[in-house]
């Protein structure tokens, strides 16, 4: 069988030797086999250090790595972790300081929204990334602020809407464990079976449920403005919100109910 030094090793595999200490300091890399002082490695590393990286391509963080290469995320979860880690599948990967070039914030203001939960990045490849999504997000963000609202208003309103949204999100991550992933691991169905049905339900109720979550918050925000206006508005401003909301206040809808 071949074996080779730790440099040998990261040679083959592309990677450095600090990378390989790393791993193994996470216990992702089995341990090497000694022949007195001298560590060798043999091809169960190479292939552990290449699946590494496969799953890292796939956005998982290192502690689910580490949870799929030891078995503690079983089979019908593992390529669901991985659906979850690819659901957004943009072009393209951003630093934060390639966020602030194509928005044309300042990564100081991005760094200080980031710290407030409304920016929030994805793992690609071991590093926090942001998406073309992002940009619109952030650029939207300073529209509002060259509109006139305070940068402390805003960020007020962000920890709060962080806090309310990942509240839900946790409820409604409870009800697909309870009434999906629950049922079906322990049907009979094999676990190719059920590892696939349980990412295509993934894959159908991820679209479902953030199209309502966004018609829903459009309606009531319109809503509460609409309100709002009849309150204190006069009635110069009543005719001109009453004609912008004729006009298209909300986006065309497919057949699916998503934006077209």
């Amino acid at each position: 069988m071949e074996r080779w030094r730790v440099e040998k090793l990261a040679e083959r595999a592309d990677v450095s030797v600090d990378t390989i200490r790393f791993y193994q300091k996470r216990r992702l890399l089995p341990a090497p086999m000694r022949d007195g002082r001298v560590a060798w490695y043999g091809p169960e590393h190479l292939d552990r250090l290449a699946r590494i990286r496969e799953l890292q391509a796939h956005g998982l963080t290192l502690a689910l790595i580490g949870r799929v290469l030891s078995g503690d995320l079983d089979a019908t979860d593992a390529p669901l972790a991985v659906a979850v880690a690819v659901a957004e599948s943009p072009e393209e990967f951003l630093s934060l300081a390639e966020l602030a070039d194509r928005s044309g914030v300042p990564r100081s203001l991005l760094e200080a929204v980031a710290r407030e939960g409304l920016l929030v990045p994805r793992i690609h490849e071991g590093d926090e990334r942001y998406t073309s999504g992002d940009v619109d997000v952030v650029r939207a963000g300073l529209a509002l602020l060259e509109t006139g609202f305070p940068l402390s208003d805003l960020l007020a309103l962000a920890r709060e809407h962080n806090a309310s949204t990942h509240g839900i999100a946790e409820q409604a991550v409870a009800l697909f464990d309870r009434y999906v992933r629950t049922p079906l691991r322990g049907s009979s169905l094999s676990d190719d079976d059920k590892a696939h049905q349980l990412v295509e339900a993934f894959r159908r109720l991820l679209p479902a449920v953030t199209a309502l979550v966004e018609h829903h918050f459009r309606r009531v925000l319109l809503a509460v403005a609409q309100e709002h206006l009849e309150s204190v508005g006069e009635e110069h401003e009543l005719a001109a919100a009453s004609a912008e909301g004729a006009r298209q206040l909300e986006p065309r809808r497919s057949t699916f109910g998503l934006p077209t």
